[in-house]
């Protein structure tokens, strides 16, 4: 579990400050609570008090909410207050610098409370899977939490009554196709939808199914997941109204892990905005994402199906922030129709790790197209995000099937591809040698500009040219006779070689 000390401490740099109350620092917190226009007593270890007009208001609210921690919105001028008013209530009243936003700090409380019951449990920031096991305890049979996409999310330790379709749904991390086709053909599917109350599914040997109860697990009208109980014949009494309880509890779970993450990805995203754009504080703004500091990479990536790119990048972008921040290596945000990760190493293999990672975790028929960042300081990001910027738009010209190119690696590619770029919009010159012979070439079926290209690439050998085009030297030597005579070339000038050299990649199709 977390302690108030460790809360202090990160929140500090969040311009928080704990005023009196050193002898709680050691108190445990192990949930968040807000104020609740229909339930005003809404309990939790630390309460957040949003809307409190006063700090004394703020403490009256947390002795109702029974926490040890209360934060509320407050200037320095606050301090004595607050810690007479915590000190007389036994509550630890933290000022929070009126500059700082609700959603930022909420994003960072939940993370941190979260996080410490997960190093306590092992098993998860929500612990669904201990839930898990005091449900099967309750209603006396092995218990499986599903989403609503038939999912696992947890299950119970218990394997009484254990059947061949549990272990593989168990093992595959979700509900096999043909047991999902039977519970819809039955109209479990149906039921969950529409009813709250639990079903009874038939047992099946044909498809290794024993007996279950299973019950819809909704917050209002929303359908969130569901429970299911292994059991020989319908549940009653005691034991239905458990499992009825437990439904309840894991949507309070489920809902309160969703709150926790979307604060997160606001959070999160926020930081790497700044960080993205310039930050004048780079340093100060690696620490609040939990980086480490050294040397970072920017991926950009896009996300297509066939035409449409909007739910696909969303998707994406779903899937690269999955998890909390201290459970990932990245920190991601959502720009335009671009997701950008920060992510910590110098080498870019670990990059085009992540974005394989990224396209194993989204269905099949999902594109993927991504550009790597050179390996950049903190403050050097914004130019780390340009770079990646061109990678990824250099990649969207490939195969998507091919690596992410990485701007250290390719920075030649995308130079050519700035002048690729300019020539199709016109902005390469329109006459000159290049120019003359390709017009020439055009009406006369000559090889003048293949010719000119190859015996540049071999920096003037006529041989290693008459080699690359599969002719006689002498060939050679005769069509750059020609080809003087068709315009001026002087191939004895190292600038205009230079720039004939340019002019035959600006106009090369990528």
């Amino acid at each position: 579990m977390i302690r108030l000390d460790r809360l202090v401490n990160v929140l500090g740099g969040y311009g928080v400050r704990l005023c009196g109350r050193p002898d709680s620092r050691s108190a445990p917190l192990r949930s968040v609570a807000m104020p609740d226009a229909i339930d005003s007593r809404v309990p939790g270890d630390v309460l957040l008090a949003v809307g409190a007009a006063s700090v004394t208001e703020a403490v009256r609210w947390a002795v109702a909410a029974q926490a040890a921690v209360v934060l509320v919105r407050a200037g320095a001028d606050a301090e004595r207050e607050a810690s007479l008013a915590g000190a007389s209530e036994g509550v630890a009243v933290m000022l929070v610098d009126p500059a700082v936003s609700w959603s930022q700090l909420a994003g960072v409380v939940y993370g941190l409370v979260l996080e410490g019951r997960e190093t306590e449990s092992g098993r998860g920031p929500t612990d669904l899977f201990a839930l898990a096991d005091s449900l099967a305890d309750a209603v006396g049979g092995a218990v499986t939490i599903e989403d609503r996409l038939s999912r696992v999310l947890a299950y119970s330790r218990s394997q009484q009554a254990g059947d061949p379709a549990r272990v593989e749904t168990i093992l595959a991390r979700q509900v096999p196709d043909r047991l999902r086709n039977l519970f819809h053909a039955r109209g479990v599917t149906a039921h969950l939808a529409a009813v709250d109350e639990p079903v009874f599914v038939e047992p099946d040997p044909e498809h290794g199914l024993a007996g279950r109860m299973v019950v819809a697990v909704r917050a209002g009208r929303e359908l969130l997941g569901s429970v299911w109980v292994m059991c020989a014949t319908p549940l009653a009494g005691a034991r239905r109204a458990a499992l009825a309880d437990g439904a309840r509890t894991v949507a309070l779970h489920l809902l309160r892990s969703r709150a926790s993450a979307d604060l997160e990805r606001q959070v999160e995203s926020d930081l790497v905005i700044r960080l993205l754009e310039g930050s004048a504080d780079a340093a100060t703004v690696v620490s609040q994402l939990g980086l480490p500091h050294g040397a970072m990479r920017v991926i950009a990536v896009r996300a297509y199906i066939a035409t449409e790119r909007h739910a696909a990048l969303l998707l994406a972008f779903e899937r690269a922030t999955t998890g909390f921040g201290w459970s990932r290596p990245g920190r991601s945000t959502l720009l335009g129709n671009t997701i950008y990760t920060i992510l910590p190493g110098e080498q870019p293999d670990a990059a085009r790790e992540w974005v394989s990672a990224l396209q194993a975790a989204l269905p099949a028929q999902v594109r993927v197209a991504a550009g790597i960042g050179a390996a950049a300081e903190a403050a050097e990001l914004p130019a780390g995000r340009q770079e990646a910027d061109e990678c990824l738009a250099l990649h969207e010209t490939r195969d998507p099937r091919t690596t992410p190119p990485a701007y250290d690696e390719s920075w030649d590619d995308i130079l050519l591809q700035r002048l690729r770029v300019a020539a199709r919009t016109g902005r390469t010159p329109a006459r000159g040698p290049v120019s003359a012979l390709r017009r020439h070439d055009t009406l006369h079926a000559t090889q003048y500009v293949a010719t000119l290209r190859a015996w540049l690439e071999a920096q003037g050998d006529p041989a290693v040219a008459a080699e690359r085009l599969g002719v006689h030297r002498n060939t050679v030597r005769n069509r750059l006779r020609k080809m003087s005579e068709v315009t001026p070339l002087d191939l004895g000038d190292a600038r205009q070689r230079l720039a004939m050299i340019i002019g035959l990649a600006a106009a090369e199709e990528s």
